[in-house]
């Protein structure tokens, strides 16, 4: 442990090239809402949660979309309570023209019990959302490597 003691993470900012869009999308399609919002110098940006409680920060202050060549985001992982809702997530982003990655609930290795389903937001961030448990049957699209590095 460091001298600092334990880290958990407390909230994740992302850029964004139209906050209106990207509201609708975390808000209506991942079930967030909006617990903040503001402009600062001209750019706007809003805080959104669940229960109350703050899980992203989106900042319109991005000119382009996302590059995974960049350094920075790999992707965003969100863990859901099963893997039916998983499934159901896949069902409602399905449903709304949401690109994946892969088809349908994967797993994050071969012979894992955790997997999910990998897909992007608007602008092309990669998100996730996985289960630690119950995707058992579901194929691993890369066999021994994580199935959540190659999207």
């Amino acid at each position: 442990m460091s001298a600092i003691g334990t880290l958990n993470t407390a909230h994740i900012g992302v850029n964004v090239t139209d906050l209106d869009r990207s509201l609708r999308f975390y808000g209506e399609v991942l079930g967030f809402e909006v617990i903040g919002s503001g402009d600062a110098d001209g750019r706007r940006h809003a805080f959104l949660g669940q229960g109350g409680r703050l899980v992203l920060t989106l900042w319109q202050q991005a000119e382009g979309g996302y590059d995974a060549t960049r350094a920075g985001l790999h992707h965003l992982a969100f863990e859901a309570e099963s893997i039916e809702k998983v499934r159901e997530a896949e069902t409602a982003l399905k449903a709304r023209g949401v690109t994946f990655a892969h088809d349908g609930v994967v797993a994050h290795r071969e012979g894992a019990a955790s997997g999910g389903i990998f897909f992007h937001d608007p602008d092309g961030t990669r998100l996730e959302i996985s289960v630690p448990k119950g995707a058992e049957e579901a194929p691993a699209p890369h066999g021994t490597a994580p199935t959540c590095g190659f999207f």
